[in-house]
């Protein structure tokens, strides 16, 4: 069902009510009354601090909490000159729905800046409003991604996929392309705000929206930069036990544009850093246990119940190293390889591209793989701290970058 509107007739009201501001901090939330209060106040407390004089409304876009969600949101006090306002998104479930009444909201308030920040944060600062809106308001860019510093198994899409194919592809070293929390600035907004309808009926209303705006951002050619904000403590997900529908809301769409935007990516060689602003900290993130066993056995499981579909999909040599993983029996000593897991996802994302069948289904047989990469990746670094895990990281999107000459290979290829 196609909804015209993602904002429901009271909130256009108030929206006119409202009429203009500066600023606008949106918060999209679902089930998350143990957190939402204390977002609400870091981001009423950022524009008090930072941006007193300038109007600004603070707007919760809820997807139909169970919880005490917005509950808590009607009744938390922000700062008097800030308007605040609480509703429950149209649409699909999922964040790019209500992401996509707050685009809305802001086009039709014609906000100067908008900040997005996501409603399990545990360790937003007031700071992070002013660092994800000044690049806006005094430097004049349309895009901002955040850089954070966490745990080493934290992030575990963004680190062995998003960010690898992200770099690779549109040449551009944005290091979280899904992190959730954004900058954006007027022109931006109207960008994603007149996108067309179709694509809110698509994975891009759930999690793969982080991904489209940011792959949008710089095929747009906007400007675009990131900005430091510290640790980031969220609610912890487990890359096995919280991951997996993510995975393919992540995948999905990130392979749709690589097929929307083959011309471009095709023609990109190498990349370039992003400016960054503010100063990077060194404090080390609360580190969260992992279930390394649970991971191989997915894995194990995958291959015994998809191993005739991997071996058509995937390389021979890659495919004879799934064979041997398969067969072993300590978990301490699984390992994948960074370049057969660049080739596998590369392999994947050129079947995608020929693939006529059910899409969808060609990415949840690749999950597997994706926990045996996570699985290697953890015993690789076991270690190492935070700082050497990230130098493996970038070394593997470095030969994300390398072995695009493979993928252009694969997807030319009849």
């Amino acid at each position: 069902m196609k909804f015209h509107t993602a904002l429901r007739p009271w909130a256009i009201r108030r929206l006119e009510k409202i009429e203009q501001v500066d600023l606008i901090v949106g918060i999209p939330c679902f089930n998350n009354d143990s957190t939402i209060e204390h977002v609400i106040d870091m981001a009423s407390e950022g524009i008090a601090q930072h941006y007193q004089d300038l109007k600004a409304v603070i707007i919760i876009s809820d997807g139909g909490s169970t919880d005490d969600t917005r509950e808590l949101s009607r009744d938390k006090t922000v700062y008097p000159f800030i308007e605040k306002m609480v509703t429950i998104y149209r649409g699909l479930p999922g964040k790019g729905s209500a992401l996509r009444m707050i685009f809305e909201a802001a086009n039709s308030l014609n906000a100067r800046a908008c900040v997005l920040c996501d409603a399990d944060l545990r360790s937003i600062k007031p700071e992070w409003i002013k660092a994800l809106a000044d690049p806006i308001l005094e430097h004049g860019y349309d895009f901002v991604a955040p850089v954070y510093s966490r745990y080493k198994y934290d992030a575990t899409i963004t680190n062995n996929i998003a960010y690898n194919l992200t770099r690779a592809l549109f040449g551009k070293r944005v290091r979280q392309p899904i992190g959730g929390d954004f900058g954006l600035s007027q022109a931006m907004i109207d960008h994603y705000f007149y996108c067309g309808q179709d694509i809110w009926v698509t994975d891009i209303a759930k999690f793969g929206i982080d991904i489209w705006m940011t792959i949008s951002a710089i095929v747009s050619g906007k400007s675009i930069c990131q900005a430091y904000l510290g640790t980031k403590v969220h609610d912890v997900k487990d890359p096995l036990e919280n991951l997996g529908p993510m995975f393919r809301q992540v995948v999905h769409p990130l392979f749709q544009l690589m097929e929307s935007h083959a011309q471009l990516w095709k023609s990109i060689k190498d990349s370039t850093p992003v400016p960054v602003y503010g100063e990077p900290l060194t404090q080390e993130p609360e580190p969260f246990s992992v279930d390394l066993p649970g991971m191989v056995e997915n894995y194990k499981e995958g291959f015994n119940n998809l191993s005739a579909l991997w071996e058509q999909i995937i390389n021979p040599e890659s495919f004879a190293v799934l064979k041997s993983l398969a067969r072993n029996r300590k978990k301490d000593h699984f390992h994948m390889s960074t370049e057969d897991w660049v080739k596998i996802v590369y392999d994947f994302a050129s079947t995608f591209h020929r693939w006529k069948r059910d899409r969808g289904k060609l990415v949840e047989i690749m999950r597997p793989l994706y926990y045996a990469r996570v699985a290697s990746f953890i015993n690789e670094t076991k270690d190492m701290n935070n700082a050497q895990a990230e130098e493996i990281i970038e070394r593997q999107a470095l030969t994300f970058e390398q072995l695009k000459p493979y993928l252009l290979k694969m997807w030319d290829k009849e």
